[in-house]
């Protein structure tokens, strides 16, 4: 076997991230017994004074991103963990809205390096970790942690967190959590934490949501019961709680229903925030490979959709902002998730396809798309070894008028957004 020698804190972070690729015996490795070890003896398990846990099938990113702007605008020193990156590492720790320097990064690797010991930590726990260890030493006063994978057994769950929230449930990851919607609400609400504020923005979740709530004596918060939200005007919404109103808000450019539960987390914490920092938050909020336009004509846009909540979500969008345009759609997809499903609600939207192979061991193959594509369409399909090679062949078939959508997986747009940034355009 070969030797796997040890970085130290001066070496290039593409260095440790391949030693910490290479350290574990799996890439995922649910479970909170290895990681609370390391955690408790690094001292990391309350790294902030105020700390808010966001689970959920889809809008994790979207409702920390919400968060973010908001607590931006009331002038809070505000980090956020995220997962996983489309282009760069350095992505999933944000302070202030920046990334941080690979050195930054390197330190922390060599710090929990040092602390774990002989424990053994996947690439997910090892670098919650080190982010954790950079959001102390860095003394942010609010954390936003994005839960990678389900809930109770996420290696973010070995945080005392303050607030709880789940933004939507749906079947999901079906090798790891199944696919029984109960069992998955119950993953997911293993977040919440007795006698603190437990946020649910699922309308009509799986009981065990509640249940779970209730059996530890969480404050529960359901949208439609607790919270509720509806569109005013074109570009207004209203929000309340109780008695408590806010009217007049501005829609964000990111998932309306995510802004409700980001002001309902927002609201349990305790936080000094004025109506104007919210306006202004929500104004601000985006989000990197949501929605994202990368050029005009044609128009590209670039969307991490990845399963049937938020394709349904892409297509309608695109049907209330490009309703006359035709869609030439660039997908790759992993092979655990709903593909059928998921091309299914795609098809009615799109014009063109140009399925395209993902590389590792959750790769869907471009063949495997097709197979469920040729269920609603009898275009004469191309298989594509990449993302990129699918997206070059779109620009030529493209005219100035359509939409050229790149979507299906993080991999899928960071490979494609990469790529476009090296063309400098």
């Amino acid at each position: 076997m070969k030797q796997i020698l040890i970085p130290q804190a001066t070496s290039p972070l593409a260095v440790w991230l391949d030693y910490l690729t290479h350290i574990h015996s799996s890439a995922i490795d649910l479970g909170l017994e290895r990681v609370s070890k390391v955690a408790e003896k690094a001292r990391l398990t309350k790294p902030a004074p105020t700390i808010i846990t966001v689970a959920g099938t889809n809008g994790k990113g979207s409702t920390c991103a919400l968060m973010e702007a908001i607590l931006l605008a009331a002038g809070y020193k505000v980090g956020v963990y995220s997962s996983p990156h489309l282009i760069r590492y350095n992505e999933r720790v944000r302070i202030n809205g920046q990334e941080l320097s690979d050195e930054k990064h390197t330190d922390a690797f060599a710090y929990i390096e040092e602390q774990r010991g002989d424990v053994s930590l996947s690439l997910f726990e090892f670098g919650t970790l080190a982010a954790l260890r950079i959001f102390q030493t860095e003394k942010v006063e609010i954390l936003l942690l994005e839960v990678g994978l389900g809930g109770r057994l996420d290696a973010t769950n070995v945080v005392d967190h303050d607030v709880s929230v789940i933004t939507s449930l749906a079947v999901d990851h079906v090798d790891w959590l199944g696919d029984d919607i109960n069992v998955i609400g119950y993953e997911k609400a293993g977040i919440y934490r007795g006698g603190k504020p437990a946020i649910c923005g699922q309308p009509k979740p799986p009981a065990t949501v509640a249940a779970h709530a209730d059996d530890i004596g969480a404050e529960f918060y359901q949208v439609g019961i607790q919270f509720d939200y509806e569109v005013t005007s074109e570009t207004t919404w209203r929000w309340h709680n109780g008695s408590f109103d806010l009217d007049h808000l501005p829609i964000p450019t990111l998932p309306l229903p995510n802004a409700a539960t980001a002001l309902m987390a927002l609201g349990t914490a305790g936080l000094e925030i004025t109506d104007v920092d919210i306006v202004n938050g929500l104004n601000n909020a985006q989000l990197a490979g949501r929605m994202q336009k990368i050029h005009t004509a044609p128009l590209i846009l670039l969307d991490v959709a990845h399963n049937p909540h938020s394709a349904q979500y892409l297509v309608n969008q695109l049907k209330a902002r490009y309703p006359n345009q035709k869609v030439h759609l660039v997908v790759g997809m992993l092979h655990d998730k709903d593909i059928t499903s998921t091309m299914s609600i795609l098809a009615p939207i799109v014009e063109h396809w140009y399925p395209a192979s993902l590389t590792g061991p959750r790769a869907a193959t471009a063949k495997e798309l097709v197979e469920n594509i040729q269920l609603h369409t009898e275009e004469s399909l191309q298989q594509f070894n990449t993302p990129v090679e699918a997206f070059e062949a779109a620009l030529t078939q493209v005219s100035a008028e359509d939409v050229i959508v790149v979507a299906g997986s993080f991999h899928t747009v960071g490979e494609v957004l990469e790529h476009w940034q090296s063309k400098g355009e």
